[in-house]
């Protein structure tokens, strides 16, 4: 069994789903990903808001840390938030950041 990160703590900015998105989460994990277009944005946009500040760069593992803490598919999700344009990336994909319209 893989070890969790050490980093792998809850961000204190991290607020709890809204009703409508409450269906996908136990015990503050995200227990499946939307397949509705719609409720997956809305979704998305919960998990932009909550887990990424405003204005500051990540670094990928930073990234997969922060959803690490809300699902084991980090990699999935991240895709997720940058192809709705929540999440933007350098072209390198050294740096990530909340995009604007996300802020």
């Amino acid at each position: 069994m893989p070890q969790e990160s050490a980093h792998r703590t809850r961000p204190p900015h991290t607020a709890p789903a809204p009703d409508s998105l409450s269906r996908f989460f136990a015990d503050g994990r995200l227990t499946a990903v939307p397949r509705r277009p719609a409720v997956r944005e809305a979704l998305l946009a919960h998990l932009a808001d909550t887990l990424f500040e405003s204005g500051r760069a990540y670094t990928e593992p930073e990234v997969n840390d922060v959803l690490g803490t809300v699902h084991e598919d980090t990699a999935a999700l991240r895709r997720h938030l940058i192809t709705s344009g929540l999440l933007d990336r350098t072209r390198d994909g050294s740096t990530y950041r909340r995009a604007a319209a996300a802020c």
